[in-house]
């Protein structure tokens, strides 16, 4: 039934934006405080206080437009969004309506090594509501309003994701270059970063679409991956069946893998919009505007993509150092300080750097490691001055100490044997103690190869060049 349908799916993402104050007053932004203790009078909604924009909020919304490529409304203003709910004292939010800060732009985005570009309908500014916290130990449900007021951009996709992969990778793009911008710390765990899905099926080929069904709820972008297959192939079911698909909003439970009803879709006009009396029209002078994109970086995909045709890395090995800008910010200096290997390097970062960062849940920059030990280390395996496994004992050494790589090799003499003299007495004792591995060689077996090898490296504890070692074992058991 899946191949006879098209899914459709729009995403709508809330970030926070990583702002010391409010969006609309001075308390402070800031996750995990005590309950009830950033809050004032403004962003609570007591009567005759008045709303301050926040400049800032505005620049970095400004800031993600220009990374989604959008066009920016230099002139703007904020309305209020009416509903009644526990967690918004005012019972209205500011955010935007129809004149968005941002608008009609696009984000391209790898997909099995194809790139996919995704509308961006809108982005607009706009503040948080509190926090419910169901607990029944505390006698049912209670409000924290820490969170009221917290600046966020509202980023709206076209209906241009086909389905689940698409979605995830889209997410995974929104959260890297929200931290690439600086802009926000993009910790869903946190609900920092938060995304509702839009969900519709149509046959395919029909250029009309089905109707949408959102799923709230959604606390992760593989658990949204997981909430669009499983209501795509609700819905075809449902239309299998001849039942008609209703607009409504669905709670989506990961654990248990499925949705349930939670109301009737609302629709723009439910919340009755107006501009906000309080908040001015607001007008960014285009020099602004310019500026702020003029300040943008590379960003991921772009620079993954880069990565892949400037350093022959693979998609996989390229996203993963481009999706840390002080990882690939490091990747680039070892390029440019020895003529080495990119594919070297990729290898230390995403195995044990990538380790080490793991186990200690920190950043590449709080490591002593430096780039100039670390394209100096890498330049000496190349060379082969250096075996792989001497490269992991200074590895282990230059993590947590500013110390010189030659002076390491120095001092624990770890420099390879490449003379042919000094490796000649190994190879002999080698092979005269192992007749039988010598006649497999000779009978056919050249596999151990491999063994013999490995016995001379383990006589030259470690010091041995083992390529060359290699072409004398072989030449020394032909000659035989």
């Amino acid at each position: 039934m899946m191949t006879n349908y098209e899914i459709v799916v729009g995403l709508e993402v809330h970030a926070e934006l990583s702002t010391k104050t409010k969006i609309f007053c001075g308390c402070k932004n800031e996750f995990g405080a005590e309950v009830n203790t950033n809050v004032c009078p403004i962003c609570m909604g007591m009567p005759g206080t008045l709303p301050k924009l926040n400049k800032q909020v505005v620049e970095y919304a400004i800031k993600m437009g220009h990374a989604l490529n959008c066009t920016i409304n230099g002139t703007t203003k904020q309305d209020r969004k009416n509903y009644f709910y526990p967690d918004l004292p005012k019972a209205y939010q500011i955010s935007q309506f129809d004149i968005p800060l941002c608008a009609n732009g696009y984000l391209d985005v790898l997909v099995n090594d194809e790139i996919k570009r995704i509308g961006i309908t809108r982005i607009h500014i706009e503040e948080d509501a509190g926090k419910l916290i169901h607990d029944d130990d505390l006698g049912g449900t209670l409000a924290d309003y820490n969170r009221c007021g917290v600046p966020l951009i509202e980023i709206v996709s076209e209906p241009d994701i086909r389905s689940g992969e698409e979605a995830y990778a889209y997410l995974e793009t929104i959260r890297k270059t929200l931290l690439y911008l600086g802009i926000s710390d993009a910790k869903m765990q946190e609900g920092s970063i938060r995304c509702d899905v839009n969900v519709s099926v149509r046959p395919k080929g029909s250029e009309k679409f089905g109707t949408r069904v959102e799923m709230k709820n959604v606390n992760s972008f593989h658990a949204a991956q997981r909430a669009i297959e499983y209501e795509a192939r609700r819905q075809i079911d449902e239309l299998t069946h001849g039942h008609e698909i209703r607009q409504e909003t669905r709670k989506w439970d990961d654990v248990k893998g499925r949705s349930m009803l939670l109301r009737s879709k609302e629709d723009a006009q439910d919340y009755r919009y107006f501009p906000d009396p309080d908040l001015l029209t607001y007008v960014i002078p285009d020099a602004k505007i310019q500026a702020i994109k003029d300040s943008i970086p590379e960003l991921p995909v772009q620079k993954a993509i880069r990565y892949m045709n400037e350093f022959k890395l693979s998609r996989a090995d390229a996203e993963l150092i481009a999706s840390d800008k002080d990882i690939a910010a490091f990747f680039e200096k070892c390029l440019s300080l020895k003529d080495i290997e990119p594919k070297l390097v990729s290898n230390w970062i995403l195995g044990d750097i990538s380790r080490v960062l793991n186990d200690r849940h920190c950043g590449i920059n709080d490591l002593a490691l430096t780039a100039e030990s670390m394209s100096e280390m890498v330049s000496l395996i190349e060379k082969k001055t250096i075996s792989n496994a001497a490269g992991k004992q200074i590895f282990e050494i230059i993590i947590d100490e500013h110390k010189d790589v030659n002076e390491i090799v120095k001092e624990k003499g770890l420099a390879q044997v490449s003379d042919t003299g000094a490796l000649s007495a190994i190879v002999e004792k080698v092979l005269s103690n192992n007749e039988k591995a010598v006649n497999d060689y000779k009978n056919g077996k050249t596999n151990v190869i491999g063994f013999l090898v490995g016995q001379c490296m383990k006589e030259s504890k470690g010091k041995g060049n083992p390529s060359i070692l290699k072409e004398m074992v072989i030449a020394a058991i032909e000659s035989m």
